[in-house]
């Protein structure tokens, strides 16, 4: 019986690893590597390429409700992804970006972490951040799919790793940037000037 067990769990580490949320990185499947916590980690994939359509996803709004990419097609659409608001950087780029987007025209900014609906909500209610959408990721395996970007090793491991894209009002993607070192804030000038 040991022996079986043995050979199935070795035949199972074999296809990825496995989350709560489903697959993070299926065999052959090479991530993106980035530094968490000063340890090397990878993502479940690589991160959608400029020029591409962004790929469709639901996530789950502050109410509860399923809110799709899809709603803001004709508009721009940052996409502000992170680990969590828990985090002095991550709670830094929601700021960051709340202050920028009330001067950007046709602009929406999506706040995306797999923090709880109500742990969102709470944090924008108490810093007066009303510029920003904050969606929750922690149902949502399309977008761990479609973007990538699920830690897949590491302290963080199921998390998003830190990113930035930028989608246009066709939905195709006009910048990104995954964040190397995930302590540090993204590049804000880099994604605010394609929006200019």
């Amino acid at each position: 019986m040991k022996r079986k067990l043995a050979c199935w769990l070795l035949a199972f580490a074999g296809c990825g690893v496995w989350s709560g949320n489903g697959l993070l990185a299926a065999e052959g499947v090479q991530g993106e590597v980035v530094i968490c916590r000063g340890m090397e980690a990878h993502t479940s994939d690589k991160i959608p390429e400029v020029g591409s359509m962004a790929p469709a996803f639901t996530a789950v709004g502050a109410d509860m409700s399923e809110v799709s990419l899809s709603k803001f097609r004709g508009k721009r659409v940052v996409l502000n992804i992170f680990p969590s608001l828990d985090t002095p950087t991550c709670a830094a780029s929601v700021r960051h970006f709340n202050a920028d987007a009330a001067g950007l025209d046709n602009t929406v900014v999506l706040c995306l972490s797999m923090d709880l609906p109500f742990a969102q909500s709470r944090f924008c209610t108490v810093e007066g951040l009303e510029n920003v959408v904050p969606l929750s990721l922690f149902r949502s395996e399309d977008f761990a799919k479609g973007y990538g970007l699920q830690l897949a090793d590491g302290p963080l491991r199921g998390l998003m790793a830190r990113a930035v894209i930028v989608v246009d009002e066709n939905g195709k993607i006009v910048y990104r940037q995954l964040v190397h070192n995930i302590s540090d804030e993204p590049d804000y000038e880099q994604a605010i000037a394609v929006l200019k």
